[in-house]
Formats: structure tokens, C-alpha cells, sequence
């Protein structure tokens, strides 16, 4: 997706090439290197990627309604129907709440762990 380059770039620029160097000199393949060096020095960027992904991802509603539907029900479709069609507010609420907790488990998570990365530099 496209919410994952930006992340995914920011975190590669900032990415030492003498380390890739080293890593042939010291007798790894270029895919080896790959694995060993740049995945793991990517991983903040990727984490942030999939979050930016996971976030609309999670109450996407719209697309599937507009694509005639789906054969699973999605958490966004369960939402509209119990707010809208059934007009069961209480079940709607409760459904919204566990998707906000969704929503912020993984930030609040990757925001601790930012923190405690800046805190031991």
C-alpha cells in the first residue's frame, strides 16, 4: 500500500551503506546481507508502515458495501449494519469501543517502545 513507502523510506535513507560493504567483505551474499543487515535496520519503518496499513484497513466499510458486499463480515460492516439497519446502539457501542481499543493497543505499544529506544541513545 501506499501508506507503507513513506515510512519504508525514511527509515532506508537513513541507512549507513558502508554496513552493506561490510557485509560482502565479510563474505555475505548480497540476499544474506539483505536478511542480516537492511531488514532488521528497516524494522522501526516497517512497524510503522503496517500501522498506517492496519488503521483504515480495520474500519474499512465502504469498498466492500460498494463491490457488491462480501462473503465475511468485516468490523466496519458490523458497525453500520447494528448503528444503521438493526439500531442496536448498545451492541454498536460496544463493537466501536473494542475497535477503538484495536486501534490503540498497537500505537500505544510502538509509542513505548520509540520512547525507550530514544531514551537509551
Amino acid at each position: 500500500s501506499r501508506f507503507m513507502i513513506l515510512p519504508l523510506f525514511a527509515t532506508l535513507s537513513k541507512m549507513d551503506g558502508s554496513l552493506l560493504e561490510a557485509a560482502a567483505d565479510l563474505g555475505c551474499s548480497r540476499l544474506k546481507a539483505f536478511w542480516l543487515v537492511t531488514v532488521p535496520l528497516s524494522l522501526p519503518g516497517i512497524a510503522a508502515g503496517a500501522l498506517l496499513c492496519f488503521i483504515p484497513i480495520a474500519g474499512e466499510f465502504v469498498i466492500p458495501d460498494l463491490l457488491a458486499g462480501s462473503d465475511n463480515m468485516m468490523i466496519g460492516q458490523t458497525l453500520w449494519l447494528e448503528f444503521f439497519t438493526n439500531r442496536d446502539w448498545p451492541v454498536a457501542s460496544t463493537i466501536a469501543v473494542v475497535l477503538l481499543v484495536l486501534l490503540l493497543a498497537p500505537l500505544l505499544v510502538y509509542e513505548h517502545i520509540q520512547r525507550k529506544q530514544l531514551e537509551s541513545r
